[in-house]
């Protein structure tokens, strides 16, 4: 039986990430938009249960988030301030973390954002009144959350389920590149998000839309708009017997200019849910970024501030923690010698060069770009953070003669890169990579001993690096796509008696990304722990015996022998049995629970599941065959198989392969994704009838 899988349902909102140019921008037709709210009075409907009967599964509700930015003068310079107000409903107890609310605040050298009349009040009905409760602002603190960064945090008080809480602060920026972006969706429902930017003629900003929920809203307007400048002038007092006098006044001077008014909202924005196969919550939120592209002040030319790819690389081969820490190391001049005489094919070099950094220096966890310190001072140490370990690898191969080129990546976890903005701060690790003979790079990290040569770490896998090359117009986007797959083979030589007692030996073998993190819990676990927690997966496995192999090859796929004994649930002979005998080694859960899906399924690298089985029969009995089964998704996206046979008399052979030939899945695939799972687990679940003859 060969299935095709179509696309099971209506195609998935595509990824809304684009720029939001002048020209674009349009009135759209008003949605049922609510009333503003009254800052300070809740609304009766914010205590009606009637009111979110559809929200039962969630923990809390935004009822109302509003924000604005605009410019002002202060003296002759802009700022930028940012108004907020915020109502949400607590439902339950799983909602009270939406009552901690954080606003970050930039700061560098001795400037800094600060937030000022923050007010907040949480309301609970209490014997049909409602009771108010003012947020002690006292009470606020600050968390440093990274260098240039630092977090204000404050609780609404005595929050209840079902109380309603309610926020406001207003923002004040001197970083006018630093323009906050604006969030539509959360993890929690939102009924309405709405932001306002009224932008003076003399700032352009770029302006990027991300996420998968529709606008309801989204307008331009131009207006002329009156700034007020001031400045301290000396003032003449005329002549005195001690000569002339002066004292200091302010000047102030109107100005008129052209300003633009941006207006986006959002209606019934679904909560933002944690799914499997994710790289981070920040890739799929909906929400608007901005950056500061160029400046036109008066009587001034156009001034363009906006980074580019080149200049992003003079500006790092020019910085002595990355670029300076590249040049000719001494101190490893000794050991890499023998090495370039040892071995004369770059690729080969290559990889022993890495395992040389690999035994000197343990990776900490740090991601970074810039190194720390001196990489000398790493390598004494033997620790550092991602950039001081792959500074140093790339640093050590340019030594031993190969020519290796730093690239730029962010990591799963840090959020995707949007190549459109040439942004630093978008990445947050470094690799190298070696063009070799044959057209192909070989990407290099020396932060896990665990992979080999070539084989970049999971949590690199985002698809893009960008090359830091030593001329600009060498500089490229580098492919991150992993050579290596997930791969797992089970082979597995079982014996069944008459009573239904199962016995027989397994071979687990996990290669690629699936060998790393085998080798990686096996590590953590040690070999008693790994092997027991992989009987206590599987009711009444007995594992009387294993053996590992190949642990320290990692180049190879790391091995598991094990005994296998696993007692019928029902003792005594019978006429017939039903087993499972796949079900056992297979995934038994579809990990795609929800029926709909609006962001892609990432699994980094191409997955293949194998299981073989041969079972023996109790002498005396047979097996009903299953029927074959082929599934294939859509675009040559991947295939699963299944087949049954009996190669001798007395014995049944199994076999089930999974193959998934993409890294990922967009969410119009979803649908057809879900479904392939759903049969091919049911397949694997199949029941085997053996009968008595």
């Amino acid at each position: 039986m060969k299935q095709t899988l179509r696309a099971l349902a209506p195609g998935s909102a595509a990824a809304l990430l684009f720029l939001l140019s002048p020209a674009g921008s349009h009135a759209q037709q008003a949605p049922v938009r609510p009333v503003a709210i009254k800052f300070g009075k809740p609304e009766p409907a914010d205590f009606e249960a009637k009111n979110f009967v559809g929200d039962s599964a969630a923990g809390a509700v935004v009822l109302y988030d509003y924000g604005s930015a605009h410019f002002r003068l202060d003296g002759l310079s802009f700022k930028l301030e940012s108004d907020r107000i915020t109502r949400i409903k607590i439902l339950k107890k799983s909602g009270y973390d939406a009552a901690t609310i954080e606003v970050p605040l930039y700061h560098q050298n001795q400037s800094e954002e600060k937030i000022v009349s923050l007010k907040g009040f949480t309301y609970n009905e209490v014997g049909g009144k409602i009771e108010k409760i003012k947020l002690e602002t006292s009470q606020a603190f600050t968390e440093e959350r990274t260098k240039n960064v630092r977090v204000r945090k404050f609780t609404l008080p005595n929050v209840r389920e079902g109380a309603v809480i309610e926020y406001s602060y207003t923002v004040t920026s001197d970083f006018l590149s630093q323009f906050q972006d604006w969030t539509f969706q959360r993890d929690i429902p939102t009924r309405w998000s709405e932001f306002q930017a009224i932008i003076p003629e003399y700032f352009d900003y770029k302006m990027l839309m991300q996420g998968y929920e529709p606008l309801a809203l989204q307008t331009k307007e131009q207006s002329t708009t009156q700034y007020l400048a001031s400045e301290r002038v000396q003032v003449a007092d005329g002549a005195t017997l001690g000569g002339n006098t002066s004292h200091s006044a302010t000047r102030s001077d109107a100005i008129m200019a052209q300003a633009t008014t941006y207006h986006w909202a959002m209606q019934n924005v679904p909560a933002l849910r944690d799914e499997p196969y994710m790289t981070t919550m920040r890739d799929y939120v909906a929400r608007i970024n901005f950056e500061l592209a160029g400046e036109r002040m008066p009587g001034q030319a156009y001034h363009n501030v906006a980074g580019t790819w080149g200049k992003i690389n003079s500006d790092l081969l020019s910085d002595s923690d990355f670029g300076g820490q590249l040049e000719r190391l001494g101190f490893l001049e000794a050991s890499l010698k023998p090495l370039v005489a040892q071995y004369p094919d770059p690729a080969a070099r290559a990889a022993a060069v890495r395992e040389l950094i690999v035994k000197a220096v343990k990776y900490d966890g740090t991601n970074r770009v810039f190194a720390s310190g001196p990489l000398k001072k790493s390598y004494e140490l033997h620790r550092g953070t991602s950039a001081d370990v792959n500074l140093l690898l790339i640093a050590a191969l340019r030594q031993a003669g190969l020519a290796v080129q730093p690239v730029l990546l962010s990591t799963r976890n840090h959020g995707r890169v949007n190549q459109n903005f040439p942004l630093l701060q978008q990445f947050n690790y470094v690799v190298g990579v070696l063009p070799l003979a044959d057209g192909k790079d070989l990407l290099l990290d020396a932060t896990e001993p665990l992979l080999p040569c070539g084989m970049l770490p999971s949590r690199c896998l985002s698809q893009a690096g960008r090359l830091v090359a030593a001329q600009e117009a060498e500089g490229r986007w580098v492919s991150l796509a992993p050579a290596q797959s997930h791969n797992h083979f089970q082979q597995v030589t079982m014996t069944v008696d008459e009573q239904g007692n199962l016995s027989g030996q397994v071979r687990d073998e996990h290669g690629g990304y699936s060998g790393a993190a085998a080798r990686e819990k096996l590590q953590q676990l040690g070999e008693k722990k790994y092997v027991t927690e992989l009987a206590g997966q599987h009711p009444g496995w007995e594992v009387p015996s294993y053996k590992f192999s190949e642990v320290n090859e990692v180049g190879k796929p790391l091995a598991l022998s094990y005994e296998l004994r696993q007692p019928a649930a029902t003792p005594g002979a019978a006429q017939e049995l039903y087993i499972n005998p796949l079900e056992a080694f297979g995934s038994r859960q579809n990990p795609f629970r929800h029926a709909d899906r609006t962001y892609p399924v990432d699994f980094g690298a191409p997955t293949q599941e194998v299981i073989l089985l041969t079972l023996t029969l109790p002498p005396g009995y047979t097996a009903e065959l299953p029927k074959p089964t082929v599934l294939e998704l859509p675009d040559q996206g991947g295939r699963y198989m299944y087949a049954a046979s009996s190669p001798t008399p007395g014995t049944v052979q199994l076999m089930s392969r999974l193959n998934l030939t993409k890294p990922v899945y967009g969410a119009e695939e979803y649908a057809s994704l879900r479904e392939f799972y759903r049969l091919a687990l049911a397949k694997q679940a199949e029941a085997l009838v053996i009968k008595k003859k």
